[in-house]
Formats: C-alpha cells, structure tokens, sequence
C-alpha cells in the first residue's frame, strides 16, 4: 500500500481567522503544542494580516476559519480560493445554524473542528488538510487539479477512487447521458450529484428519484406529473420530476427496477425531449440531463427480457462503474476518519479506532460497502462514546484478526489520516480520554509537551537536532520551546 508521507510540523504557518479571542487563545495552545506556528487575526482584517505575516500566499499551510454565518463564510472562502486555490479550509465548531450550507460550499471545506476542542480532532484536521495540500500539489503538476478539487468528497486515495475523479473529471461538464454502476452503498447518488455540482447545469436542480421504491401505477405521475381530474385521488395538477428538473439534472436512481410499459415512455422522451403529463393533452419540451444509476446487470436483464435494449444504449452513452469496498480496503482508514468527523460535527458522539482494529476491517468483505461501515461507525459511537474501540470491541463478524496476530499487527503502517487511537494493549475499550471531573487543558497540553521533549532528547543523548527529527519539528522551534521550559541544551560544537 502506498501512504503518503506528512509531515504536520512542516514550513509555513496557519491563518486563523476567528472574532472569538478565547477560542483563538484556545487554539494556539493546541496547535503551538502540536508544533505549528499560527497567524491569528478576525475577519474584518484577515487580509491585511496575510499582507503584513506572509511573502506569498504559499507561506500559508492552511485557513481555520471561526463559525460565521453562511453568507459570511460563503465570502471568505470564495477570498482564499482567490488568494491560494489549493488552500485547505478548515472550519472551527460549524454550529447547527450553518449545517444548511449549500453543497458548492460544504465541498469547499477540507474539514472541521468541533468544540470543546480536543487533541485528536485537531489533529485530524491537520493531516486532512495536509493530505488535500500534497494531493493538490500533485495533480497540479500532472495537469488535474481539477480531478481533486472537484470532487474531493470521494474519500480515498486508492488507485480505483482515483480513476473514477479522473472520469468523472473528463465527463462532468459534457452533455451525455451518464449510467453508473456498482453495489448498494458505493456511492453513485454521491457520484451524481458532484458531477451536477460541477457540470453547465449546477446553476439548475438536482432531480433524484428512485424508479423501485415508487408503486409502477404511479412511476408516471412521478415522472411526468399529471393533470386535475387524471385518476382517482387527483384533485388538483401537479408537476413531474422532470419539470422539477428543467435546465439541470435527473437522476433516475435504480433504473434497473422500473417496470417494461414505464421503459417503453421513458425512452420516447430521452428520444424526442417531449411528454404529456397523464391525462393530459399538451406536449411539454424538456431540457434536462439524464443521469441513471442501478446496482443490477442490466445486459443480463437484457437477455431475460425484463430491461429493453434499445433504454439500455440510450442511457449507457458513458458508463461509470464504482468499485466495491472490499476492491479498495486501502480507503478504509480515510473512510474512517470521514464518517467519524461527520459524527462529531453532528454532534452524534465520536469514537476512535486502534491500529489492530482498523486491520481487522480492513480484512472484512464489506457486502453493504460504504454504507455498511458507516453504521458500524455509529454503532460503536454509541457502544463506546469518546472511547477507544479494538478488535475485542468490534461485533464478531468483523473480528479476522486472530490473537495471535495482534503483537505483529501493532506496529502495522496505516495512512496518517487515519483516526488510529493510542494503542490499549489489549484490543480492549479504553476510558474516554477526558477526565470526568475535566482538567485544565492549558497546564495539560504544557506538562505532557515537556515531558515529550525531555524523552526525545534523553533518547538522542540530548542533541538537539536529533531530537526534532524524532518530535517531527524544527529545530529552531525545539529551541524555542526548551527555552520556554528553562531546559539544558548541549552546545552547537556537540551536534
């Protein structure tokens, strides 16, 4: 498997950009414990800041940007792309006022950071920024920036995830009718739906509907709406999902479900861009793209008679075929870290899972994919808040790590983006990891950094530029924070 190397503690510094002095105080002490340097400012002067801390854009490693309304945050972010197109935005406790945020923004958003803060959701948030910022950095010398930044909520970085942004990224602003293929929970509505968000038509409605999950006698009235009087129950007109759609997108979820009389209607209109609502007599014009997703095989449909032909070429003009979890075990870590954020920012709990366990998923089949570990990660939220799951705490159908294995497992390489908790030598729940009574977070953070330094340097004989290799900082910051705690240092001749 291939990781990608971060380095956290890496050259440049933050822009913080908050009107909250305690949460901005609050912040610098994580992130100066974690080594990083932090330009704070408020939002009213966050560009003269930049101007007067940072020669160019570049120096910036990423934005945490405060909880503003919607509009407020909608203008900021539009500011940094402006500025650095490949700068990580990562929002601080995005409030339940700001959870309507329409989808162009929420996909600009790198990650967020939830309140109280804590270590390891900030921590997090800076492996995903830096895993955006290197990801970026590459494509923008290969030419595909756009392949990431479009369509980044495909999490992963397998080779499977990669081709399919790489499509998507060739197809989303084409006219043509697009099939997507694959297993329940894989992901196609999400497909879909950044490939709206990315197309001519993003301006315009997005339109989904699943063609099984709607009675056959009233698929046509979904579809095309129906005129006053049409049939039992149709006491005023109502307009179909494809005037819902005009100018932007249909996405016919499950086509491969939708009854032979209603294919044979459907094709007429992808044929000829007209239909008449039922019981009425008007031809309507339509203007929209069609996209269709199903998890069937629609060639063997074909050859049983159950799914016409002449529907399947017309809505298979360009095929994408999303790839089973089992096919990309490697995203499963980034997965992870997705849906745990996703929980923490929902305020639903939050969990973490260690290095063996994370294996041991890694090995399931998954045959409910995406959607499958996401209530597992749910489950476990709820079975063991604020806690540490291990192999022993997973249900027992996603337990293939044998005990025996668990001593060579601890010390298995996974992506750095990963959620991977502090180890519980024993597969076991560990307490959550804030005191009951709480603590005083400030001579927490200071107590355990010395102590860190101090092991660091009695481990490289107290030289100091070994021991910032081991800590993954700069010297010059090891120096600082030395300094800070009134620690000996060797003289410069000795290193």
């Amino acid at each position: 498997m291939e990781l990608l190397t971060l380095n956290i503690a890496d050259q440049g510094k933050i822009l913080l950009i908050d009107d909250d002095t305690k949460s901005c105080d609050d912040l610098k002490i994580v992130l100066g414990f974690l080594g990083q340097q932090v330009v704070a400012t408020d939002c009213a002067n966050w560009q003269a800041a930049v101007a007067e801390q940072f020669d160019s854009p570049g120096q910036i490693k990423l934005a945490l940007v405060g909880p503003f309304a919607s509009e407020i945050l909608q203008t900021l972010i539009d500011a940094l792309a402006l500025l650095d197109q490949g700068l990580p935005v990562v929002i601080l406790n995005l409030e339940d006022s700001a959870k309507n945020l329409p989808e162009s923004l929420l996909n600009a958003i790198t990650a967020t950071i939830p309140y109280p803060l804590s270590h390891q959701p900030v921590l997090d948030a800076l492996h995903k920024a830096e895993v955006y910022r290197q990801h970026y950095r590459r494509l923008s010398e290969t030419g595909n920036v756009r392949d990431y930044n479009m369509f980044r909520s495909l999490v992963g970085k397998s080779d499977e995830v990669q081709h399919i942004r790489h499509v998507m990224g060739q197809v989303a602003d084409k006219e043509v009718t697009i099939l997507i293929t694959g297993e329940s929970g894989t992901g196609k509505e999400v497909v879909a739906r950044n490939l709206h968000m990315n197309s001519q038509r993003a301006h315009k409605p997005f339109v989904p509907i699943n063609c099984g999950a709607i009675p056959p006698d009233l698929l046509e009235s979904e579809l095309f709406g129906h005129e006053k009087g049409a049939f039992t129950g149709a006491i005023s007109t109502r307009i179909g999902r494809f005037e819902m759609a005009e100018g932007g997108t249909l996405f016919l979820d499950e086509i491969g479900d939708m009854p032979l009389p209603m294919q044979v209607k459907l094709l007429r209109v992808l044929q000829e861009h007209c239909y008449e609502r039922v019981g009425g007599t008007r031809t309507l014009q339509t203007d929209v793209r069609i996209f269709a997703a199903t998890h069937k095989n629609l060639e063997e449909m074909i050859e049983i008679g159950s799914f016409r032909q002449d529907l399947y070429y017309r809505v298979n003009v360009f095929p994408i075929e999303m790839p089973s979890l089992r096919e990309r075990a490697e995203d499963i870590p980034f997965l992870l870290n997705e849906l745990i954020s996703r929980l923490e920012n929902e305020k639903r709990g939050s969990v973490r899972f260690n290095s063996v366990a994370i294996e041991s998923l890694c090995r399931h089949p998954w045959p409910g994919n995406v959607r499958e570990l996401a209530n597992l990660v749910e489950r476990m939220a709820i079975l063991h808040p604020h806690g540490i799951v291990g192999v022993n705490d997973l249900p027992l159908k996603f337990r293939h790590v044998e005990d025996v294995e668990i001593a060579n497992l601890k010390n298995l390489p996974l992506p750095d983006a990963a959620p991977v908790a502090p180890e519980d030598n024993g597969g076991g729940s560990a307490q959550a990891l804030l005191p009951l009574n709480g603590l005083d977070l400030k001579e927490y953070l200071a107590n355990l950094e010395r102590d860190l330094i101090e092991q660091a340097l009695n481990d490289c004989g107290g030289v100091v530029a070994r021991a910032a290799d081991r800590l993954n900082i700069r010297r010059t910051t090891l120096v600082e924070k030395m300094r800070k705690y009134d620690m000996q240092r060797k003289n410069d001749e000795d290193e």
